[in-house]
């Protein structure tokens, strides 16, 4: 019998001005931190860090992120970090330089500090680091061997960002429990290798509810760029539960068919998280889910601003034999449709995929 298995970073901290007081947290793991920024997150964490870390007797040397997580720009880190002889890794901003970050500090054998400035997807809590070329074509996946040793969330910046960010976040955190509910029907391994435990289970339906109850006022209360509990309590639904939940619970059709999705060319502006949301409405149609369940999910999604057809993620003409290309690169050997509790065919995903489309369609009166 498989054995179950959950991850988490080491130590989470959520709240309004948490930056001010980071220093107070990172002086656990070290006296001496690189800090990659990306260029909009530097500016507006640097002066709170620089002050922080002076006040707990730690020396900093800042760094702006390149733009790419990519092989060259983590081994020049590393340099940087090498000759400043650093003994913590901290990384602040989006997707891309947090991932660099992480992997930063396993080559150097340091903690790693994710400081998200953004709460758009579930990345900052997990053992992984997306690789790209330095052109920005996908390379492959580093799976880490520890989560992060802090996970750092001033709910104040991420309420100062553009409210699509959030948005897109609850997009992704959307998914999470549908996923981990069909992995543990077909007692699929989650990510790092078990299976899922009751814990990641609870916490991947928690995530969900909170998206229920509170995702709405969230969006709402950011649009004026303010932080009240609906805001806190999304983002920890958006970072700490939809990241141990995806992660421990395990991913299956939603996921794969945002990965299928990117190979539309007009789908490109659009979020991940944009995309994993009409990923799930297309899961809920293969599992046929009731119309109670589907009905709540696309009526959240339109309250939110979170897409439901194929023509709100860029895709304005529906080609057959494009929508079938999407099916087969979701089904493609390995990925994590084939979680699923039932046989999955790209038949089956270009019935759903067409079929969600619709039903979208419907409810938006189209």
């Amino acid at each position: 019998m498989t054995q179950k298995i959950m991850i988490s970073p080491s130590r989470y901290v959520q709240g309004e001005g948490a930056i001010k007081k980071i220093g107070e947290q990172v002086k656990n793991f070290g006296k001496s931190a690189l800090v990659i920024g990306d260029k909009i997150a530097l500016p507006i964490i640097q002066e709170d860090v620089n002050k922080s870390f002076q006040d707990n007797g730690i020396s900093v040397r800042f760094e702006e992120f390149g733009g790419e997580c990519s092989m060259p720009e983590i081994e020049r880190l590393k340099g940087i970090g090498e000759e400043a002889k650093v003994d913590v890794i901290v990384g602040a901003g989006g997707g891309k330089t947090l991932d660099t970050a992480k992997a930063v500090a396993h080559h150097m054998e340091l903690p790693v500090v994710v400081v998200p400035t953004i709460a758009s997807t579930d990345a900052p809590c997990s053992a992984l680091s997306v690789i790209y070329t330095p052109e920005g074509v996908f390379d492959h996946y580093l799976v880490l061997p520890t989560n992060p040793n802090l996970v750092l969330v001033d709910t104040g910046i991420v309420a100062r960002a553009p409210v699509r960010l959030l948005v897109a976040g609850m997009g992704d955190a959307l998914a999470t429990w549908f996923e981990a509910d069909a992995s543990a029907a077909s007692s699929a391994k989650n990510l790092p290798g078990g299976s899922v435990t009751q814990a990641a289970l609870a916490l991947a339906g928690l995530c969900y509810d909170l998206l229920m109850e509170h995702g709405y006022r969230a969006m709402l209360a950011v649009e004026k760029g303010v932080v009240t509990e609906d805001v806190e309590k999304v983002v920890e639904a958006n970072t700490l539960l939809s990241g141990l939940g995806f992660e421990s619970g395990g991913l299956a059709a939603a996921h794969a068919i945002h990965n299928g999705i990117t190979a539309l060319e007009e789908t490109h502006s659009f979020y991940h998280g944009e995309k994993v949301a009409f990923g799930t409405l297309v899961q809920m149609v293969m599992e046929g889910r009731s119309n109670e369940e589907l009905y709540e999910v696309l009526d959240f999604c339109v309250s939110v601003g979170l897409p439901v057809t194929l023509k709100q993620i860029g895709v304005a003409e529906v080609i057959p034999e494009r929508i079938r290309k999407v099916a087969e690169l979701s089904c493609a050997e390995g990925e994590t449709i084939f979680n699923m509790p039932f046989p999955v065919t790209p038949d089956l995903v270009y019935n759903a995929i067409l079929a969600a489309d619709a039903i979208g369609h419907d409810f938006l009166g189209e």
